[in-house]
């Protein structure tokens, strides 16, 4: 099967460039500099501490499709559902902003941050620091940078522009290898159950990848958590939080699908 994360790569490259060409990155630089002197910014919230701080570490997703699955809710309003994740007991949010493959966008985004008062993280496929930028005007805490998809070089500095923007960084790994990417920029460990070629998936990955990484390190685990109890194992090895989507977005109510899953993990 052709690797969907090389193509997806491909198109978000040419995507940014289409992007540059109306609103230049030194415009974006200075919108945000005028917003941050205006204060008009949403002060961040800490993904990292947040995680920590919390007993079950759910990260909730706000996602409608996926290449590999097609629609999971093609009609979802991040308006109702962002404040029911909130309500439910997500530590935080992840709010899809590719739009192509998952059917995502940057109001999406902003309409969440409009609605919680939880970190949000913006899920995209980060390869150019013009996104970073995006990420601090629509609202986001944290942003996602996936070592498969990067150079190791362009990887760290893109974490650490992040930083100098203030926005925490998640680096999700899906090979040991890619432990060489882990930087002091980086917050947040994501171990990524799902092959991006394949699209198989194993949460056994999550306890193998997790027992090598630095005791110190905030992991979660992504993809293919489809019960409690597994999320309780994980839990007890080590993991701070679970990145999942899915499982609640192809329910009628995603917040209390969550509220149940909580229940579920504390018996």
């Amino acid at each position: 099967m052709k690797d969907i994360l090389e193509e997806i790569m491909a198109y978000k490259r040419c995507e940014v460039e289409a992007a540059k060409q109306k609103h230049s990155l030194h415009a974006l630089a200075k919108l945000l500099e005028e917003q941050c002197h205006r204060e008009q910014l949403h002060p961040i919230l800490s993904l990292s501490q947040a995680l920590r701080n919390s007993d079950s570490g759910i990260i909730s997703e706000f996602k409608r499709k996926s290449p590999s699955k097609g629609w999971i809710s093609q009609n979802a309003d991040p308006e109702i559902i962002a404040p029911a994740y909130e309500k439910g007991g997500a530590t935080a949010l992840s709010v899809l902003t590719d739009t192509k493959y998952f059917g995502g966008s940057s109001e999406d985004l902003r309409t969440a941050r409009s609605k919680v008062n939880i970190p949000i993280l913006r899920k995209d496929f980060i390869c150019d620091e013009y996104q970073l930028y995006e990420a601090r005007l629509w609202g986001a805490d944290a942003i996602l940078l996936i070592a498969s998809a990067l150079e190791r070089n362009t990887c760290i500095a893109l974490a650490r522009k992040a930083k100098e923007l203030q926005l925490e960084v998640l680096l999700e790994l899906h090979h040991e290898r890619e432990q060489e990417y882990l930087n002091e920029a980086v917050d947040v460990v994501g171990i990524n159950n799902r092959h991006l070629g394949t699209f198989h998936t194993d949460t056994g990955h999550s306890f193998l990848l997790a027992e090598q990484l630095p005791r110190e390190t905030v992991r979660i685990s992504e993809s293919g958590i489809s019960d409690a109890a597994t999320a309780r194992e994980l839990r007890q090895k080590g993991f701070q939080g679970f990145l999942i989507g899915e499982l609640f977005m192809r329910t009628e109510n995603p917040g209390e699908s969550l509220k149940h899953f909580l229940q579920q993990m504390h018996v």
